[in-house]
């Protein structure tokens, strides 16, 4: 039998989620604690292999067990297993044509910076920090030129093992709360480090140092060398995963009253 499962956690303890061989990754954590509640050994296939130091508000993977346990078994028994920094949200049976990583339609990331003079004491490991002031309306033009079909070469670091660097962003936005900069995009697929590329660059176009013209050219260029640093990891979150609505996956984590009984 295969199970679909959401994850929420807090990246900072782990080098990604991809399992290490010498370093804390959320995979091993995840599937330690669910072998524990299956009565076997397990493998867990996430929508999204993560960095180090990055975060999930709505990771998706999926095992295999012939185990009987209840929605709520599962939920339980695993949390009860893992460390404080992950939890399981929902658990769901499912057909096993389902993959949670080939089978997914697209995928969404949050980069969130705070943007102030002073570097953040509280939260320090969850955002990126500016302190020079953001123009969010700049980025927010500059962003919209990666709508669509492109070749993403130039956001794409080294080490990425695509055979392709074609992906398609399906939206994209900058939008300032505050002092916190977000920047949501969503596409069928990201290249190694294709998020905190683009967020590096639009922060030189948002800081004023480049232009929007800059930005233009850098992506047309597909050539990595000419764009701006990669932005650091702990703003980075992986925000939710979309499928084919027939599996009735949820989004988010139930609410109390939606919460499994059984």
């Amino acid at each position: 039998m295969r199970y679909a499962f959401g994850i929420e956690y807090d990246g900072s303890g782990f080098f990604g989620w991809q399992r290490q061989d010498h370093a804390p990754s959320v995979q091993q954590a995840v599937e330690q604690a669910v072998s524990g509640v299956a009565n076997h050994p397990v493998t867990v296939i996430a929508a999204g292999r993560t960095d180090t130091g990055v975060h999930a508000h709505g990771q998706v993977a999926h095992f295999d067990s012939d185990s009987r346990r209840t929605d709520r078994q599962w939920i339980l028994g695993i949390n009860s297993n893992l460390p404080d920094s992950i939890r399981v949200l929902w658990v769901r049976r499912v057909d096993d044509s389902f993959h949670a990583r080939f089978g997914a339609y697209s995928r969404t990331y949050r980069y969130r910076v705070m943007n102030r003079w002073v570097r953040p004491a509280i939260g320090a490991m969850h955002y990126a920090w500016c302190r020079q002031p953001l123009d969010t309306q700049r980025m927010h033009r500059a962003a919209q030129l990666l709508l669509g079909k492109h070749d993403f070469s130039a956001f794409r670091s080294a080490g990425c093992s695509a055979q392709h660097a074609i992906r398609e962003v399906t939206s994209i936005s900058v939008i300032r709360t505050g002092e916190i900069v977000d920047l949501d995009i969503s596409a069928n697929a990201f290249l190694y480090h294709m998020v905190r590329n683009i967020a590096g660059s639009l922060l030189a176009v948002g800081s004023g140092e480049q232009s929007i013209e800059w930005f233009a050219e850098v992506f047309a260029s597909k050539d990595r060398k000419l764009a701006g640093v990669t932005a650091e990891s702990q703003g980075l979150y992986f925000m939710n995963v979309r499928y084919d609505p027939g599996f009735g996956l949820p989004e988010t984590a139930p609410s109390f009253p939606g919460a499994p009984t059984d």
